[in-house]
């Protein structure tokens, strides 16, 4: 499973868990597939890992592998077709019950001094409205994301309109991309649940966020922060550079390799 390609030395899965943590998370819900069998035994104990850890010394690695698991209560959802991700955040609702919220889509990595996760949780605190992350991105890169079309701006945050799905480079009404963390009411599952499946046979989050955002109001929030899309191969090269450029292992080394090389 890509959520378990490791950027420098921990998982991608790790990090959302890590910034998840750091924002107050105790409840993680994990939706996964029957294909990603390695993803489902991700939070199981390794007995036999930590006992060998244990017998060599090696403390500091058996405290950060027992870390994974410390803290959350974690459900496992499986979605056993992939019918996109409005239709796997829907399949969460008895799990998630009558309470607001997060989802973090692992693979959109960002490092950031206060988690970002964090930071929509203020914005949620202050404004009791559901959020979601954007940045600004290239024009010529709009046909990869879900573009918001903003109704009023304060700052960074945004009143949004609409939303338009990988709009044509020509076409695009604005450069605001929606990037992987979402901040939801649990009213969310009755949009998801009156839309019809679009192209593919998919349920498109994006749809249920057009329909929320005019019955309730829907909140655009410029995070503060570096992001990687550790999906593609491209991200996930950057993400392991800039973060191996800041680890206190491997920075030093890492950065005369790349001036030796460049």
């Amino acid at each position: 499973a890509k959520e378990l390609l490791p950027v420098v030395d921990q998982s991608i899965l790790q990090y959302g868990l890590e910034e998840a943590r750091q924002a107050g998370v105790t409840e993680i819900i994990l939706v996964t597939s029957p294909r990603k069998k390695d993803l489902s035994h991700y939070f199981e104990p390794d007995e036999a890992l930590e006992e060998a850890l244990a017998q060599q010394g090696k403390e500091d690695l058996l405290a950060r592998l027992r870390a994974v698991r410390e803290g959350f209560k974690v459900t496992m959802v499986v979605q056993e077709e992939p019918k996109g991700l409005g239709h796997a955040i829907a399949i969460t609702k008895e799990a998630v019950g009558e309470e607001p919220f997060a989802v973090i889509l692992p693979d959109d990595l960002i490092r950031a001094s206060t988690p970002v996760l964090a930071q929509m949780i203020s914005l949620w605190e202050e404004r009791k409205q559901g959020c979601i992350a954007v940045r600004t991105v290239a024009k010529e890169r709009v046909n990869q994301y879900g573009i918001v079309v903003t109704a009023s701006s304060e700052g960074k945050v945004h009143v949004i309109q609409d939303l338009v799905e990988k709009p044509a480079v020509e076409e695009t009404p604005s450069q605001l991309a929606v990037i992987g963390r979402y901040l939801l009411p649990p009213s969310i599952f009755d949009s998801l649940r009156e839309l019809s499946a679009g192209a593919l046979g998919e349920i498109q989050l994006t749809d249920a966020l057009r329909h929320l955002a005019s019955q309730e109001g829907l909140l655009a929030y410029e995070f503060e922060g570096e992001h990687y899309d550790a999906g593609q191969p491209l991200g996930w090269m950057l993400a392991n550079i800039s973060y191996g450029l800041t680890n206190p292992q491997w920075g030093g080394s890492l950065r005369r390799a790349l001036q030796e090389i460049l």
